[in-house]
């Protein structure tokens, strides 16, 4: 039963779902179980989805249903007086693209308290809150009234809450509680969804035996999670998974399990363990089997193979928290792997906010067998430090000693962290504002202030989100120059890059990033001689140059001085890359922003882009070994990006172009204008911008949402590992219609079983069959459509690793001759599919800014400027496309 609601500066969704009364903690059980995990999701018996502000129904993006909030089972009960008049339906001043009509479009909005009474059965029950921050006419200036409280019968979910501090520049976002009615009780619901579940899913049965023992406190202390507490979901991961778990595809319960389990790891070495997708798991009881879907506990993150470096460090995760509560951990295993069949072999010890939690965990001991899913749960208190918000709190892995495991190793499937209730308090504080503005490509919001007691609070509740959640939606109150190393006169001309931009921008590490001045640069270049241009890009031209007395090579990249273009762009790339460090990233060494230039100086790649070795090239082809390792290292960067770095940084134009080789032919990606940071808390999925990116490599999802992701990046990367196989470009504007796109062609190829008609030709009897099973695994499960169902970052790297080791065994042993997957001698070397390839090469950057090249609000199609159309007709390698700073064309090397 899903319930959405919506009130505007505390604009909500509510939804939701009555849940079968399920006995859901599991007891241990010693016994051997044989049940399948082949178990029907858990269904609801009652399911309600309310339109808020609309007396019309409708289905959302996901083909669910949605009432008006005029429906009469439930009823809206408001308090007014003689200053505030009723609640009243609006629509949305302005709907983002990524935004869907359903429930997001209308809202009911209220300058006084309203409450939605819910009949519903007794029982435990889901409540979602999702947000939209957005503005409403004829609703004032919302900066001042958009901060609300939300109660949920006695429960105070959220106080002087804000939902535009909480969003980050994220468009929507949602929080997850769960509460308990007793028989006869009515939900009485203020700006609030819901979901029901199943009884004692994260709740203590009165009779069971196993309950959380409280870590830290006295020994044997236990800690009943009973009705009188309500919980907020923090975090729930679905560990080293090669991708999260959409709502769709939970137990029934519509829970999101997110893979992003690498970014809190504070040693980021422990191995992720490959999916085992043929064991058959079984269940030890009825309860277990809505714990966590499948796919969780058929991968798992360990410590690494390396028994010595495993007995020398905790495998440790860190996850911010508000202070001042107690916490529900639980922790999901499974053993999968075929060689640990018995208690005692691998054996470990837990430790939750540096207390012992467990001394001897071991997993087939409490499971009772290979391929059986278990959970343990823990309570640990979080205190209050001084006027410290949040703190960490860790969960630590170490082996046992030697003599007590055979395996010095730990695992861990999955987590799940609750806050509990203090109280009848659930509400943490805001977070501080943040000082930068939001990137330009996302909505325009207005800054915030504290509500005064003259301020009146506008509540609305905001239309539906999916079924069985609850959208809250809030009104929106819609470089730093190093020191110069030279004395030059005319550097006084130069503008900070600060001022480039107005919205503010993080200054500039000295220690990592140069400034030089442009008399410098005219040194390096020859006063920008053309014999030193080494590539043409959207930006401008790419000159080798040389600094520290012509004993540095360098790459230094210049606006071209008509443009308009670039500015935001050569902001980012500064900041950005600036804070990176990494073996598969291009070094920023410095920038210029004198005389009214902007230029930017890089690591002199000597062999230029991976795309000058692939096709239309003089230069001679790689071999297979040696594309897979420059896969390799192009992954790790960007695995870097997303679970490596402070928080997630999503490239957005990952191509060919932008994988740079060195003199030792290390990959490393480069150009980073259109980079954005990505979702910076577990309660954001996305981020909503603009779509960038470049024509034949844009991620079909993110082209049509404008919702970005880092498996926008992934499918990107799908793109280049099948220019590698099959060395032609991603787009092939020549080519016969059914031809153009490389992704696609390859994805029908592989479905038809006729891949190995597009594979370089060169290649041929040089890859080991199971090396090339394992590629292209890899590389459809990047091309998936639904970017929740491709691999994360890591998961590719596990699989490229493990395709070069299939191909360096197979050509120690020596190669078949028809070593490509079985393709036979007689091949058609001529095959028009190989021809076409081999043809002119245009696969260039189009940037869909606006509506130049791409209406992402309605349509996939592309309106081309008439320059671009000119580009396309003429093929002329020369145009410059205008929008990228990161585009380049006619590498010959950098």
């Amino acid at each position: 039963m899903e319930i959405p609601s919506r009130t505007t500066f505390s604009v909500q969704n509510l939804l939701f779902h009555s849940f079968l009364h399920l006995f859901f903690f599991i007891q241990y059980l010693a016994v051997p179980v044989t049940a399948e995990f082949n178990v029907t999701p858990y269904n609801p018996i009652e399911n309600f989805a309310i339109n808020c502000g609309s007396s019309m129904g409708g289905k959302s993006w996901d083909d669910r249903p949605w009432v008006g909030d005029g429906n009469g089972k439930f009823s809206l009960i408001e308090q007014q007086n003689n200053n505030n008049k009723p609640s009243v339906s609006k629509a949305a001043s302005q709907l983002s693209s990524s935004v869907d009509t359903f429930p997001y479009s209308t809202a009911r909005l209220s300058y006084s308290q309203f409450t939605y009474s819910i009949p519903l059965t007794d029982g435990q029950k889901f409540i979602r809150l999702h947000f939209y921050p957005t503005s409403y006419p004829d609703f004032g200036d919302p900066s001042k009234k958009a901060f609300f409280s939300v109660k949920a019968g006695d429960f105070t979910l959220l106080s002087n809450f804000s939902a535009s501090l909480h969003a980050h520049d994220e468009v929507t976002f949602f929080k997850e509680f769960c509460v308990n009615l007793d028989e006869g009780q009515s939900l009485n619901l203020t700006f609030t969804p819901i979901v029901s579940m199943p009884n004692n899913l994260y709740y203590t049965p009165a009779s069971y035996e196993r309950v959380p023992h409280f870590v830290g406190q006295a020994q044997g202390q236990t800690f009943h999670l009973e009705n009188n507490t309500a919980l907020e979901n923090m975090y729930r991961i679905n560990v080293a998974g090669g991708q999260s778990i959409s709502p769709k595809n939970d137990t029934g319960m519509f829970r999101s399990w997110f893979n992003d389990d690498y970014r809190y790891l504070t040693i980021r070495n422990p191995s992720a363990l490959p999916v085992n997708t043929t064991i058959d798991l079984k269940i030890s009881s009825p309860m277990q089997s809505f714990a966590a879907p499948k796919e969780v506990y058929i991968t798992a993150r360990t410590m690494g193979t390396n028994k010595t470096k495993n007995e020398n460090y905790q495998l440790t995760w860190e996850f911010p928290v508000d202070s001042g509560f107690n916490y529900f951990v639980r922790l999901h295993f499974c053993e999968f792997q075929i060689e640990i069949t018995k208690a005692g072999e691998r054996v470990f010890e837990i430790l939750l906010a540096n207390a012992s939690a467990e001394n001897q965990a071991d997993v087939i001991f409490w499971s009772g067998g290979n391929g059986i899913p278990v959970h343990r749960d823990y309570v640990v208190a979080i205190g209050n430090i001084g006027k410290e918000k949040q703190q960490n709190l860790s969960i630590a892995m170490h082996p046992s000693p030697e003599w007590k495991t055979k395996y010095s190793d730990a695992i861990l499937n999955g987590l799940e962290i609750f806050k509990l209730s203090n109280g009848f308090n659930l509400s943490g504080p805001n977070p501080d504002p943040d000082t930068t503005s939001p990137d330009p490509d996302t909505t325009n919001q207005q800054g915030y202030s504290s509500p005064t007691s003259n301020n009146k609070v506008v509540s609305g509740i905001v239309g539906g989100v999916i079924s069985g959640f609850v959208v809250l939606s809030l009104l929106c109150f819609f470089v730093y120059r190093r020191k110069r190393k030279v004395k030059d006169t005319d550097s006084s001309k130069g503008v900070p890059v600060m001022e480039l931009s107005k919205c503010g921008s993080s200054s500039l590490p000295s220690e990592l990033c140069s400034y030089f001045s442009l008399a410098e640069i005219k040194r390096a270049t020859n006063n920008f001689d053309n014999v030193f241009i080494i590539g043409v890009g959207g930006f401008g031209n790419v000159y080798k140059g040389f600094i520290d007395g012509g004993a540095t090579q360098v790459a230094i990249k210049r606006l071209n001085p008509e443009s308009q273009q670039g500015a935001h762009e050569f902001r980012t790339e500064i900041e950005m890359l600036s804070q990176l460090r990494h073996l598969h990233l291009v070094s920023l060494i410095g920038y210029c922003n004198d005389g009214g230039e902007m230029i930017l100086i890089y690591d002199y790649m000597a062999n230029g882009t991976l795309r000058d070795h692939l096709y239309n090239s003089k230069n001679p082809p790689l071999p297979w070994k040696q594309r897979i390792e420059i896969c390799l290292g192009a992954a790790q960067g960007l695995q870097y990006l997303h679970s490596g770095a402070k928080h997630t940084i999503i490239h957005r134009d990952v191509k060919t172009t932008n994988i740079l080789l060195d003199e030792k032919w290390v990959a490393k990606v480069s150009d980073f204008g259109l980079s954005r940071i990505g979702p910076t808390n577990m309660s954001q999925t996305h981020v909503s911008t603009v779509v960038k990116g470049s024509f034949g490599y844009l991620d079909p999802e993110y082209s049509r949402r404008g919702k970005l992701t880092e498996k926008s990046d992934v499918y990107s990367y799908g793109v280049v590992l099948c220019e590698i196989l099959c060395a032609r470009p991603a787009i092939h504007r020549s080519a016969e219609k059914a031809l153009v796109n490389l992704a696609a062609q390859a994805q029908e190829c592989h479905r038809n079983g006729t891949l190995y008609n597009m594979i370089d030709p060169f290649l041929k009897g040089k890859i080991a069959v199971e090396c090339l099973k394992k590629f292209t695994e890899v590389v459809m499960s990047c091309l998936h459509d639904d970017g929740m169902e491709r691999p994360s970052m890591d998961a590719v790297v596990w699989g490229l690793q493990f395709a070069l080791q299939l191909q360096e065994t197979a050509e120690e042993e020596g190669l078949k001759p028809n070593a490509i997957a079985g393709i036979e001698e007689d091949i058609d070397e001529e095959s028009p599919i190989i021809a076409y390839a081999m043809e002119d090469e245009s696969g260039e950057v189009f940037s869909s800014i606006g509506d130049h090249v791409m209406n992402s609000r309605s349509t996939t199609s592309f309106s081309l400027t008439s320059d671009e159309q000119s580009f396309i007709r003429k093929g002329s390698d020369k145009h410059l496309s205008k929008a990228v700073f990161s585009e380049i064309r006619d590498p010959q090397g950098r």
